[in-house]
């Protein structure tokens, strides 16, 4: 990918073969000259050791990024994203028995 083709919050698959066996994909923290931050979105498991000693995040290239496919036989990075949805209320039944 070129650097003009990389947005922050972008998903992107990469490729690092000095840190991790095989591809993984990741969204765009920050984009440096010839690289970008990558926050590991999901990864395959037999990188799942060196993925936790990065905290999730890796600098690449960008000769090394593509635009990101759905993710197969992959495991998904744990995210700090809460989700949040209405509770409905339900109504007190009365208590009070004779």
């Amino acid at each position: 990918m070129k650097k003009a083709d990389v947005k922050v919050g972008a998903i992107v698959a990469g490729k690092s073969e000095e840190e991790l066996k095989k591809p993984f994909q990741g969204k765009v923290e920050k984009i440096y000259e010839n690289s970008a931050l990558l926050a590991i979105t999901s990864y395959d498991p037999i990188d799942e050791t060196a993925i936790n000693d990065l905290n999730n995040k890796i600098v690449v290239n960008f000769k090394k990024l593509k635009a990101a496919r759905a993710a197969k036989n992959s495991k998904t990075a744990a995210t700090n994203e809460v989700k949040v949805e209405k509770v409905e209320k339900v109504a007190k039944k009365d208590s009070k028995k004779k």
